[in-house]
């Protein structure tokens, strides 16, 4: 019987190698696809957002960008025909 659990405890440590082997071979690839990704200078990144916000008009902003005709802003409530049915 000793024989037998001493074989049960080596194959139980081969699985458990094996699964250890997995996690970090998973792992790895993560990381690899991590360091492919492209990536840009944060001052890049700052600019680009800097650029954006002075180039498109926000309309919840007025003080920045003045008042905004009713028609073109899309948060104003919408005008309906005065008319409502219920059925």
């Amino acid at each position: 019987m000793a024989l037998h659990s001493a074989g049960a405890v080596r194959e139980k440590k081969q699985s458990m190698a094996e699964l250890k082997l997995r996690r970090l071979t998973e792992l790895n690839a993560r990381l690899r696809e991590d360091l492919d990704r492209p990536r840009i200078k944060v001052s890049d990144a700052c600019q680009s957002m800097i650029n954006y916000t002075r180039t498109t008009r926000d309309y919840m902003v007025p003080s920045t960008w003045g008042s905004v005709d009713k028609r073109e802003d899309p948060y104003a409530p919408q005008q309906s025909g005065g008319c409502c049915v219920i059925c």
